[in-house]
C-alpha cells in the first residue's frame, strides 16, 4: 500500500523586529547624522552576523537573545562580506570595501572555550573590496577574495594567536563565491568556476565555455 504524502505547511515569515530594533538607523558623526546601511549577512545555528555600512557588526546571539557589536580601529569603511563558523570556538570573519579582512574569536560561557574575546587581521594583501571569504571546516583555514581577483589564504593558530597569511591565486576577475572542503577550495569568479587543488597548487577549470 503506498504511503500518504503528508501535508506541506505554508509559514509565513515575518521581519526580524526583534534583530533590527537593535540596530540604529542613524548615527552621529560630529555634527553630520549618518545613515546606516546593512551591507552583509550571514548565519548560523547560534548567531545570525550583520555586516553595515559604518564598520560596525552586529552579533547576535540566538540562545542568550543579545546583540553585541565589533568594530575595525581607524577608518569607518562599509563592510561587504561576514563568514561565520561554529567549529571548537566560534568564529566570525569579516571583510571591508578597501580589502580589510580581520576574524573575531568569540567568547564562550562553556567549559574549556574561549574566555577573552580575540581578533586577527589578514595582514595588508588586499588592496580592494572583498568579495568572498570561506572556512575550513576547524577554523584553521581562510581564504578571501576580492574584486579585482586576488585569494588570499590565511593560517591561524588560535591557541598561539597566529594568523601568516599569502596569497595563493590571481583571477583576471572579480572572485563572487569561495567554498572549501578537503583540501580543495572552489572559486567562482565573473568569468569562469575553478577547483583549486591547494596542495599541488594547481587548477582545473570546471566547464570549457568562460562566461558572457
Amino acid at each position: 500500500m503506498a504511503s500518504v504524502a503528508s501535508p506541506v505547511i505554508f509559514k509565513e515569515f515575518c521581519p526580524l523586529y526583534y534583530l533590527l530594533n537593535a540596530i540604529p538607523t542613524k548615527v552621529q558623526k560630529g555634527f553630520r547624522s549618518i545613515v546606516v546601511y546593512l551591507t552583509a549577512l550571514d548565519t548560523n545555528g547560534d548567531y545570525i552576523a550583520v555586516g553595515s555600512s559604518i564598520g560596525m557588526l552586529y552579533l547576535y546571539c540566538r540562545h542568550l537573545n543579545q546583540m553585541k557589536k565589533y568594530n575595525f580601529e581607524g577608518k569607518c569603511e562599509s563592510i561587504t562580506f561576514v563568514k561565520l563558523l561554529s567549529c571548537f570556538d566560534d568564529l566570525v570573519a569579516v571583510g571591508t570595501a578597501s580589502g580589510r579582512v580581520a576574524v573575531f574569536q568569540l567568547v564562550s560561557s562553556l567549559p574549556g572555550r574561549n574566555k577573552q574575546l580575540r581578533r586577527f587581521d589578514v595582514a595588508g594583501i588586499h588592496k580592494s573590496c572583498i568579495t568572498a571569504l570561506a572556512w575550513s571546516p576547524n577554523g584553521m583555514k581562510l581564504f578571501s577574495g576580492d574584486d579585482k581577483g586576488k585569494i588570499v589564504y590565511s593560517a591561524l593558530d588560535l591557541d598561539q594567536g597566529i594568523c601568516n597569511s599569502s596569497l595563493v591565486l590571481e583571477e583576471p576577475s572579480s572572485i563572487v563565491q569561495l567554498d572549501y572542503n578537503q583540501k580543495v577550495l572552489l572559486v567562482s569568479t565573473l568569468q569562469r568556476t575553478l577547483l583549486f587543488y591547494t596542495e599541488e597548487k594547481s587548477v582545473k577549470q570546471v566547464g570549457t565555455q568562460p562566461r558572457k
